[in-house]
């Protein structure tokens, strides 16, 4: 299929420009774009209408809770919120039950999602055994498999020695460690970040040092086996400097954040609402303040939005004690466009570090508006008003902190490969 996009705000994050003009899509890749096109005969023409057409999201950090939880979400579902919001790649988590560490189980869930999604789903495996840090996976076979990233998600190995042998392992095949710097000692039993806000709400509360700690214990480490590392989630100010350090020295190191940590705070846990209770959790308006600096300058490479279905039952209990995540496949989009309406970030800066950099680090071929590349895309209105409805969404979970709230920022069409798997209706 031939498709001719006119009149459309093209957001090109590899060149930073935001601006009117064509794109053609031939045989599943684009094939032209520019300010006028020549139309082909065969062409079905798609009049933008002045919105926006971006490279279509990559989304590291998914949560799909199959095998074995998919009273939560699966991946029918995971795939169809993911379409609703303009993510045309998801790269799945491994924590699920039993956990994604062995060829078998990878593959179970490679063609669950080969059935069932409608996007681009590539998967990471788990770093250790059942993520419990004492003995690492199979890493060759699990990349033969096709993991494309090796991560034991909020459970931190805390044992440094084998975590030494699985990254000095994990270089010699050139696969991507993917970590959650934090001090698991420190961190442990956590709802909130330690300050006269949680001692006032007599929350459980952790030091952002904690994270610091962890990203410089990982960092120490890279430097001892020359890995290739991946922070996912860097939340508040004191560990920027670390991470500025380790990239200045020219070591593989690239960094994430997560969307919810950059448009709230600590204060939006006061009513106990556990919809706010995410790991780690929320930090202070100055550190958010920092975080969105150092992704408009390049420091912080990824935004994510870590998807993490919780039922109602986890989510149900004293602030404390109730599961922590939350989803936002269908929120990601809107959301950032909270920082490009409060002049933060460009749309050229946002999709860099939503679409162009995750494709970059994972070797994937998407997140790029330019020839050759696959049609995968995303037609939106950043300016589209809209009360989000937490029963409107497609995933199984409705565990999103912004239910109710005003946004703007609407998908009107994503594409996979140039086929159209979600229009507005």
């Amino acid at each position: 299929m031939t498709i001719l996009f006119t009149n459309a705000r093209l957001i090109n994050p590899a060149t930073g420009k935001d601006t009117l003009g064509c794109l053609l899509v031939s045989e599943g890749k684009i094939a032209a774009i520019g300010a006028e096109i020549a139309v082909p005969e065969t062409a079905e023409i798609i009049d933008c209408g002045g919105k926006c057409l971006a490279p279509g999201i990559v989304d590291i950090g998914v949560k799909v809770c199959e095998p074995g939880e998919r009273h939560k979400e699966s991946y029918k579902t995971a795939g169809l919120a993911a379409a609703a919001g303009g993510v045309t790649t998801m790269v799945t988590r491994p924590d699920t039950v039993p956990t994604i560490d062995n060829p078998e189980t990878l593959e179970f869930a490679t063609r669950r999602a080969n059935e069932a999604a409608p996007v681009n789903v590539v998967p990471m495996a788990a770093l250790t055994k059942g993520r419990e840090g004492r003995e690492m996976t199979e890493i060759g076979f699990l990349m033969d498999a096709g993991a494309v990233a090796f991560t034991d998600c909020d459970h931190v190995v805390a044992d440094t020695k084998v975590l030494s042998r699985a990254m000095t392992y994990a270089r010699s095949l050139g696969a991507l460690v993917v970590a959650h710097p934090q001090e698991p000692i420190l961190s442990k039993g956590a709802a909130a970040t330690s300050g006269k806000f949680a001692a006032l709400r007599g929350l459980p509360a952790v030091s952002p040092m904690a994270e610091r700690m962890g990203l410089d214990r990982d960092i120490a480490m890279v430097e001892t086996t020359g890995v290739k590392y991946h922070a996912d989630q860097i939340t508040c100010a004191r560990a920027l400097p670390a991470l500025e350090r380790a990239k200045n020295n020219g070591f593989d190191v690239t960094a994430g954040t997560s969307i919810h940590h950059l448009t709230l705070n600590e204060l939006d846990i006061a009513d106990y609402r556990t919809f706010f209770k995410i790991k780690p959790p929320l930090r202070a308006e100055e550190d958010r303040l920092a975080i969105i600096e150092a992704v408009k300058t390049g420091l912080i490479d990824i935004i994510s939005s870590m998807h993490t279905p919780q039922d109602e039952e986890s989510k149900r209990l004293p602030f404390e004690e109730a599961a922590s995540g939350a989803v936002a496949l269908e929120t990601l989009l809107p959301a950032a466009m909270q920082l490009y309406h409060n002049e933060y970030l460009t749309l050229p800066e946002l999709f860099r570090a939503m679409s162009l950099n995750p494709a970059k680090r994972l070797g994937l071929p998407g997140g790029r508006l330019e020839e050759g590349a696959p049609a995968d895309l995303v037609m939106f209105d950043p300016d589209a008003p809209f009360v989000l409805d937490r029963f409107a969404l497609r995933s199984k979970s409705k565990n999103t902190p912004f239910d109710g709230q005003r946004m703007q920022g609407k998908v009107l069409a994503t594409y996979v490969a140039g086929n159209a798997v979600y229009r507005r209706t």
